[in-house]
């Protein structure tokens, strides 16, 4: 089994004829029917089994477990078919269980052309594939049966959304929103640079008759990025700073793990996702409340880079963060990091743009015209939640503390279509800074790449400038496609929102450029998908908790960083407060034999704590993929 490694990402096929991209780094090795990409670390693998002929998905995934790993006795928890796609006819993804103790990684894809059958199986350490995201997604997405040719656009010349075409477009997404149990969207649709059509589908709030409007307001999370971004772009403009300038310079407070990383960091460093630190949200998610702007540079004075600098996508919101609030300062260097961000936004961006909904407000943004989250619950009903959880990123705002409608939106995305005008034809930013977001910094997967607070792609040959947005029972996207001047803006009010994002652009791309037909099929599996999670979480829990478990619990743990988390009775229930997290308490029996206590409030985040002991004192641990907070009990 001779080793081929990669200097760069490298396009290639299996023995029959299977197209991948072999990552830049990674190695690649053939055993019999399997050819195996290995992680640089060496603890990470992905295996391309060609298995042939077999009676269906689940019998196809335990042939190639057999060939990649025969001494492997994993069973799915979790069984679900998406659509078909990219050449394969049939697509199934299978999850398998894992204990604590193993902090792995396992699952597999199974892809069926005609009679034959592809497994690919993803098994290792659990911090890798979170540190390796990118790399193991160009393995998979790149994955394509023999003789495929990809559907392009490129060179095509778009139709214009005219009224048929808007139809077309809405009457998807209000399809799309019932099948995923969406309440409410915002929606906006720009053609030539001119908006052609915005409004809502659907109400602000279940059990509410008020509708969504142009004008609702949605918390739009990470598309906070951008705009503080272009920010930047305009300080850059008006000579405050340059993108290649240390960081130090501008704000010597700044810190970075180390002095020798800290000197490292440029002014496009805190928004390119490129500089290796890993995403620390718990940090933050765990904390208690009240906590000023600063805290972002204290929090990154504490990080430590898991990869170098330009070598992986690794995504880290205290990053983005610092970047708004060295914005803030640079404008107003006499106030609050914190007040002196929001002025600048609202000065340099939110009023030039006519930005009239948008604000960082809490108290605004939870009044008049405003969307309220939902999530599924534990036994899978769309639920109305507080905004509680979400009030975390007011200290981090920066990185995706905004409240927006589409009718904001739409003007934000015609100034990245027009490079730099607004829409009342005044200059904003200059050409050269609002395109130096779109550099690409980084590798998010095939065809797709990571600049400031942006990405760029190519989708089916169209060149697609995107970002997302997701907190709590919130989940917002935007594309502009730069050379057609067509853009689209859509605002969810829940945490089964995202499922429509990738099909919606694909259903432009389909009106558009009269593209074959796969963007509706996507949907029903979709949400088939997400209601088999909800029921496989749920058939592991025990609901109420174990009472002997929850009863041996502490009610008070501390960890090293601070955090606090406590346990106490509320309504006849044991109740988990840790931060901005709050719920009743269920536990889990791990296959290990270990237990773990679970919070199972409505939504997509909550505790998932292994309970243990250390040093004669009970413990719970809770962790991300490469970072671990250890709670030890406390006197109350």
């Amino acid at each position: 089994m001779a080793q081929v490694a990669a200097t760069a990402d490298t396009p290639g096929n299996t023995a029959s004829g299977i197209a991948f991209i072999q990552p830049r780094d990674w190695t690649r090795t053939t055993a019999g029917n399997a050819t195996i990409f290995a992680a640089p670390e060496g603890t990470l693998k992905i295996a391309v089994v060609e298995v042939g002929a077999a009676t269906d998905a689940s019998a196809a995934a335990k042939a190639g477990w057999s060939a990649f790993s025969p001494q492997s006795n994993r069973r799915p928890r979790l069984v679900t078919p998406a659509a078909p796609g990219d050449g394969w006819d049939e697509r199934v993804s299978l999850a398998y269980e894992t204990a604590p103790s193993e902090r792995a990684a396992v699952s597999a894809l199974a892809l069926r052309k005609g009679t034959a059958w592809t497994v690919v199986i993803t098994e290792g350490s659990e911090a890798v594939a979170n540190k390796r995201s990118a790399a193991t997604g160009t393995i998979v997405g790149s994955l394509r049966p023999a003789g495929y040719q990809r559907e392009t656009f490129a060179g095509k010349t778009a139709h214009r959304l005219t009224p048929e075409r808007i139809t077309l477009l809405r009457d998807f997404v209000a399809d799309a929103a019932k099948t995923l149990e969406v309440p409410g969207v915002g929606l906006a649709l720009i053609d030539n640079g001119k908006v052609v059509w915005q409004g809502g589908i659907g109400v602000r709030a279940l059990g509410s008759t008020q509708p969504v409007t142009a004008h609702t307001k949605f918390m739009i999370a990470s598309n906070t990025k951008g705009m503080a971004t272009l920010l930047l772009s305009v300080l850059a403009d008006e000579g405050k700073l340059r993108w290649d300038q240390k960081v130090t310079e501008l704000y010597p407070q700044f810190r970075l793990g180390s002095d020798e990383v800290t000197r490292s960091v440029e002014v496009r460093h805190l928004v390119c996702a490129c500089t290796g630190l890993p995403r620390k949200d718990y940090a933050f998610i765990l904390a208690d409340g009240g906590a000023p702007a600063s805290d972002t540079f204290t929090q990154l004075a504490v990080t430590q880079p898991t990869s170098k600098f330009g070598e992986l996508f690794q995504y880290n919101n205290l990053m983005a963060s610092a970047a708004g609030y060295l914005g803030g300062h640079l404008a107003y260097p006499d106030m609050e990091i914190g007040a002196a961000f929001d002025r600048a936004m609202q000065t340099r961006i939110f009023t030039p743009l006519g930005m009239r909904d948008t604000t960082f407000d809490l108290k605004i943004g939870e009044s008049g015209d405003w969307a309220q989250p939902h999530s599924y619950d534990i036994d899978g009903r769309m639920t109305l939640m507080t905004n509680g959880f979400n009030h975390l990123i007011v200290p981090h705002r920066p990185a995706g503390g905004a409240w927006s409608s589409a009718a904001d939106m739409t003007r934000y995305v015609q100034l990245e279509l027009s490079k730099g005008i607004g829409p009342n034809g005044k200059r904003i930013v200059s050409e050269a800074n609002i395109l130096e977001r779109r550099k690409h910094n980084v590798s998010l997967g095939e065809d797709a790449w990571y600049g400031m607070g942006l990405m760029d792609r190519t989708e089916s040959g169209v060149n697609v400038v995107t970002h997302g947005g997701t907190l709590q029972g919130y989940h917002s996207n935007f594309y502009a496609l730069p050379e057609s001047g067509i853009g689209a803006v859509i605002l969810t009010n829940s945490d089964t929102g995202p499922a429509m994002f990738a099909p919606f652009l694909r259903r432009i791309l389909e009106v558009v450029y009269d593209g074959k037909p796969e963007a509706v099929q996507a949907i029903a599996p979709a949400a088939a998908r997400q209601k088999a999670s909800v029921a496989a979480r749920r058939a592991r829990l025990t609901v109420p908790g174990d009472a002997a478990v929850l009863n041996g619990l502490a009610s008070a743990y501390r960890s090293p960083e601070g955090l606090n988390l406590t346990v106490r009775d509320r309504d006849g229930a044991k109740w988990v407060t840790a931060g901005f997290i709050e719920g009743p308490a269920a536990t889990r029996k791990n296959t290990d034999g270990s237990v773990s206590l679970v919070t199972v409030a409505p939504g997509s985040i909550g505790v998932d704590a292994l309970i243990g002991t250390a040093g004669g004192k009970r413990t719970l641990s809770i962790r991300d993929s490469q970072h671990e907070y250890l709670y030890t009990e406390v006197a109350q």
